[in-house]
């Protein structure tokens, strides 16, 4: 095929233009050259008009998936691009702030927390101040307040760095700058401090000119975690209007963005938690932290050198479009500290941060139950074990009137049963199919309706308690009032009995119980062998719960215990006592 070429294109014609573009080229970088020397300068304080956009990857997963890339940002341009002067300190200096709450120790290396004490909580094994900073953990992955980069490069540079604070101790309220610039790097750090557990924090990154996405960090769990078990209890949560989220450790990846909108976010395990309220909700962001560490398998034997292998939770909050501006909480998960914490702009729940403590799925009843508790404990006892003894017996007297509910219900059970056993032998011979099977249902319904029995009434008193029950164990499991309350023998409420004297007293109440307690319908049989199997393993349960549950539980138990044996003194208890013998004994026959 003929080949045809461009009417308007000339033999030579491209190396020409090649020419031309090469000393077009040569002629604007030398006029550019010339012009920057000898043409008038522009003044200093001036931004440039442009600025390179930064573009990153978005991420569209949620935290458990999340890769670790950031939202798409662009680079703001600082406020002067001027290089600026040189801000290091010579060396590493410790800052101290105290309040009647809590002693920070900051070090200007990274203008970071090393030390974190809680006044008015004990460690476990020593019965000193808490020190919330997991030290294990920090020296591996960051202290607190250190900053959060995706340049991982940047990130350890501004964490390592010498900066230059503005003062070396104070009393709250307080407040405490630390800066630090090169020829690349500007930071800016500045915390306010008052009578509270909060702390106002502020921080800004520029890199060569322009603002940098930093978020401030709680990167490592807390100093009370000490075994395995402490650790699991670990999660996230985050909360926008009333939609709170609790993310298990399992469904957490390690760099992960969540971005907002967001009125709070941070981490907690059992009884403390670093919750970070940012100043801008709409447009904040949450980076997820998930890493492993070794503690020993049994902290309380020296000589044990087993190690196990836990995973660690940490978050980094701040703005993704301008410097951060934040609200941080330290401290116990106490009702009556979280409720002072305001938390403006949340809809449809209490704008505070009591939100953090998680009553679970009975919270409209488990947290009444604990105000309740508490109040006990402040007029009446000031012990939290005879606290929870004064409730439970209160509880139990105002169930009494269930437990003659399902009595009297299990008595008229009883009285009927013959007729309706005679009523599914007539219809014995018909299949489920048979259309005539339906007819045993109406005639048991008519004996029922005659008879004023309700088939549900032994059933549904039972039902009624378990929300109740289940709302006071999980009260129980959330209230830090309880960690290292002292009963009796017993130095922690929040931790298991050291003697094992409450399971047993579970296992022993239990067995009384379940034999005093008449249960129709039973093969006797089947009963011996639920009184022995039911408390034993219930028993073997209660082993490692907290004290104050086992407390709670063995008291229910013994107070039911004298309720039954009273019943059964009745002219109710002594009928259903002969009809249930009466039973047994054709059974042996």
């Amino acid at each position: 095929m003929a080949e045809f070429q461009n009417p308007q294109q000339e033999p030579g014609t491209e190396r020409r233009l090649l020419l031309v573009f090469a000393l077009t080229f040569l002629v604007i970088m030398l006029f550019q050259f010339a012009m920057k020397k000898y043409g008038p300068q522009p003044p200093a304080s001036k931004p440039e008009a442009t600025q390179a956009q930064n573009q990153q990857t978005v991420p569209t997963a949620q935290p458990a998936t999340s890769t670790g890339t950031p939202p798409p940002t662009k680079s703001r341009p600082a406020k002067n691009v001027a290089a600026p002067a040189s801000r290091q300190a010579s060396g590493e200096t410790e800052t101290v702030i105290e309040n009647d709450l809590y002693r920070i120790v900051f070090t200007n290396r990274g203008g970071q927390v090393k030390s974190w004490i809680l006044k008015d909580y004990k460690d476990r094994p020593d019965g000193n101040p808490l020190e919330l900073v997991n030290k294990v953990a920090a020296d591996k992955y960051g202290y607190p307040l250190s900053l959060w980069l995706y340049d991982e490069g940047l990130r350890n540079k501004v964490n390592s760095a010498l900066y230059v604070a503005s003062s070396t101790s104070s009393q709250a309220p307080a407040e405490v700058t630390f800066d630090y610039s090169d020829a690349d790097v500007t930071v800016h750090k500045s915390y306010k401090f008052d009578h509270s557990y909060v702390v106002e924090t502020q921080t800004s990154v520029e890199s060569k000119g322009s603002y940098v996405t930093a978020f401030p960090m709680w990167p490592a769990g807390f100093g009370d975690q000490i075994k395995g078990s402490d650790y699991a209890a670990s999660q996230m949560a985050y909360q926008y209007d009333n939609k709170v989220e609790r993310l298990a450790i399992k469904k957490i990846s390690s760099g992960g963005t969540l971005p907002g909108p967001l009125h709070w976010a941070g981490i907690e395990d059992q009884y403390f938690a670093a919750v970070f309220i940012p100043q801008d909700p709409q447009n904040a962001a949450v980076v997820t932290l998930r890493n492993t560490i070794e503690v020993a398998h049994d902290p309380s034997d020296p000589k044990n050198q087993q190690k196990d292998k836990v995973e660690i939770l940490g978050v980094a909050v701040g703005n993704l479009k301008n410097p951060t501006s934040d609200r941080l909480y330290v401290g116990p998960k106490a009702l009556e500290a979280l409720e002072k914490i305001p938390v403006p702009g949340i809809t449809g729940a209490e704008p505070d941060l009591r939100a953090i403590v998680d009553f679970g799925w009975w919270g409209l009843i488990a947290r009444p139950l604990f105000l309740w508790l508490k109040w006990t404990h402040d007029h009446i006892v000031h012990n939290w074990g005879w606290a929870i003894i004064i409730q439970t017996l209160i509880i139990n007297l105002a169930l009494l009137p269930l437990r003659i509910s399902q009595m009297k219900s299990m008595l008229k059970m009883q009285r009927v049963s013959p007729q309706i056993k005679a009523i599914q032998e007539k219809y014995k011979k018909y299949s489920l199919r048979d259309p005539r099977k339906a007819e045993m249902n109406v005639e048991v319904s008519a004996l029922y309706k005659k008879e004023g029995v309700n088939p549900a009434g032994g059933c549904l008193p039972l039902v009624i308690q378990m929300p109740f029950l289940f709302a006071y164990y999980r009260m129980l499991g959330v209230a830090i009032d309880l960690r290292h309350a002292n009963w009796g023998w017993v130095h922690d409420l929040s931790a298991p009995d050291p003697w094992h004297i409450l399971p047993i007293a579970i296992v022993v109440t239990m067995f009384f119980m379940q034999r005093l307690t008449p249960q129709a319908g039973m093969d006797p049989t089947q009963q011996k062998m639920m009184n022995i199997m039911m408390p034993v393993m219930l028993g073997y349960i209660s082993l490692n719960l907290a004290a104050g549950l086992c407390l709670y539980w063995s008291m229910g138990n013994l107070i039911g215990f004298v309720q039954q044996s009273v019943m059964n003194r009745t002219t109710l208890g002594r009928e259903m006592r002969e009809m249930m013998e009466k039973r047994a004994r054709k059974k042996d026959k």
